[in-house]
């Protein structure tokens, strides 16, 4: 097996070959001779164990046609895929230096073999200036022109390899960056309603810090409104809370983040100061009218 395909990274460039289009086992074996130009071919006890180790993992899936096991990528292999672009990207310029470096060294081999078909052809030309030219000095003459034709046509095949491998990798970087932004602008624009519909809510989660934290109705109500305050504040400053979860592409599960950031948070200080019957019956308003609002903020946009 190739460096470039140690550390598990072979089962990266599978799920890539899987992303382009469903494939059996051997057509991805003949796929990954091709993109080494046939300097390198993986064995089907390489690739078959691995596509059954993606698909325990729940990466792919198969459907038997024809007698064989046709693979096809999951929504949980793309998703991989998505957060391993980089790495991908990085992968698909390694291979392409391999194909160089393999290319380079069938070269000098073709060299160092065409040098020595050469002194020995000088030899026995030496050995036999006088003779008439007979067949096996003319297949040693024909030997020599395949073997340059063979490292032409293996050059040739090698640069364009490289120069496509090139361009897959600048494209595969620049959708990987597209889709970091927009998944940035997306988390964004949803933090930005979730903090206007807070500050426009009257005070439901400043209240709710209020009953969680305070220490009766009346202390309850204060701490709600200084809270609301702040969260108004907040807000229109741009927010800087939870500003540490870094976005992963995924809206719904950016959402999901913050909702257990905000529960933790509460849940730590009702924890450390303590809290009453009383406060938990009126944080259970408090959070009731909260989901009401949040449904309608999410209802509206759809």
């Amino acid at each position: 097996m190739p460096p470039v395909f140690a550390h598990g990274r072979l089962r990266l460039y599978l799920l890539k070959l899987l992303d382009e289009a469903p494939r059996h086992g051997y057509e991805v074996i003949r796929l990954l001779e091709e993109r080494f130009q046939g300097l390198y071919a993986p064995s089907a006890g390489t690739v078959y164990p691995r596509l059954a180790k993606l698909e325990a993992e729940g990466l792919v899936t198969h459907a038997t046609e024809g007698g064989r096991k046709v693979y096809s990528i999951t929504d949980a292999g793309r998703a991989e895929l998505a957060d391993r672009g980089g790495e991908l990207a990085d992968l698909e310029l390694e291979i392409r230096d391999s194909v160089t470096e393999l290319a380079a060294e069938i070269r000098d081999d073709v060299r160092g073999a065409a040098g020595d078909l050469r002194r020995e052809m000088r030899a026995a030309a030496s050995a036999s200036a006088t003779q008439v030219e007979d067949e096996s000095w003319k297949a040693a003459k024909e030997d020599l022109r395949k073997a340059r034709q063979e490292w032409k046509e293996q050059a040739r095949r090698a640069k364009d390899e490289s120069r496509r491998a090139r361009e897959e990798a600048q494209q595969a970087r620049r959708q990987a960056k597209e889709a970091q932004e927009r998944a940035r602008e997306e988390v964004q624009r949803i933090a930005g309603q979730l903090q206007e519909q807070f500050a426009k809510s009257g005070g439901v989660l400043g209240s709710l810090a209020g009953a969680w934290l305070g220490g009766g109705t009346q202390a309850t109500s204060s701490a709600g409104d200084a809270a609301a305050g702040d969260a108004a504040a907040h807000a229109a400053a741009g927010g800087d809370w939870a500003a540490d979860l870094v976005p992963t592409g995924d809206p719904a599960r950016d959402l999901d983040r913050l909702l257990d950031r905000f529960r933790d948070e509460v849940r730590d200080a009702a924890r450390d100061r303590g809290v009453t019957e009383a406060q938990v019956a009126e944080a259970r308003g408090h959070l009731k009218a909260a989901c009401g609002r949040l449904g309608t903020t999410f209802g509206a946009r759809s």
